[in-house]
């Protein structure tokens, strides 16, 4: 299986800031540079298993819910020779995961997705698609479940869109919007333990997110 490889475009949310997670080769002639996590297929293993156990064994992250993108074919991506690449992304809670570089990878980090570096072969093409795949789909569809803490605050909720879509939102008007939709939940607890003024505390409801994740809407900020 020399002509076909997985690439992961992993998302995460810390902090205010949406996040790629990436690896930097240990060996090879990519040595030394930073790439989406992937790899070769082994013949005896299904493409999504493939993409799980990459994953796994460069990052330390285990049984993450993995989409599939589509493949990128171009002749010239990779430069010793013809290689196609079936690209994967995910959303992923941070907090839940430990990240830990292994197999091929001498580091693995999240960066900001304003801070990604050069990346190898066609590593940033790839991300830029993945990232304009989930500007779409937020758009359609709720994803702060996968990315938010159980627990979170409207401002939080706020920031992930602004992240994700690269614009600054009106927050009463977000507000207004969301909370019409019935998709939050207020679970009447506050913030604790902060600076500034505590903020209310929410979680989603999860028959209507699963109602609309299936059903999906047009919701244009």
């Amino acid at each position: 299986m020399n002509s076909i490889t997985i690439d992961c475009v992993v998302f995460g949310f810390d902090k205010g800031s949406l996040e790629v997670l990436l690896v930097e080769h240990a060996e090879g002639i990519s040595k030394g540079k930073w790439a989406l996590p992937g790899g070769w297929i082994k013949e005896d293993e299904h493409i999504d298993g493939a993409a799980q156990r990459l994953l796994r064994e460069l990052t330390g992250l285990n049984n993450i819910y993995l989409e599939q993108l589509k493949a990128f074919g171009d002749p010239n991506r990779f430069p010793l020779g013809r290689v196609i690449t079936i690209g994967y992304y995910a959303l992923v809670k941070r907090e839940d995961y430990n990240v830990k570089a292994g197999f091929t990878a001498s580091d693995a980090k999240w960066f900001k997705i304003k801070d990604v570096p050069d990346l190898i072969y066609d590593h940033n093409d790839i991300f830029a698609f993945s990232l304009k795949n989930l500007r779409n789909k937020v758009r359609q569809a709720p994803i702060g479940f996968n990315l938010l803490p159980e627990k979170f605050t409207l401002l939080q909720l706020m920031q992930l869109y602004e992240e994700i879509l690269n614009v600054e939102m009106d927050k009463p008007n977000f507000r207004r919007k969301f909370l019409k939709m019935k998709l939050l939940v207020d679970i009447n607890e506050k913030q604790k333990d902060v600076s500034h003024r505590a903020a209310k505390l929410y979680n989603f409801d999860s028959e209507i997110y699963k109602k609309l994740t299936d059903k999906g809407f047009n919701f244009e900020f």
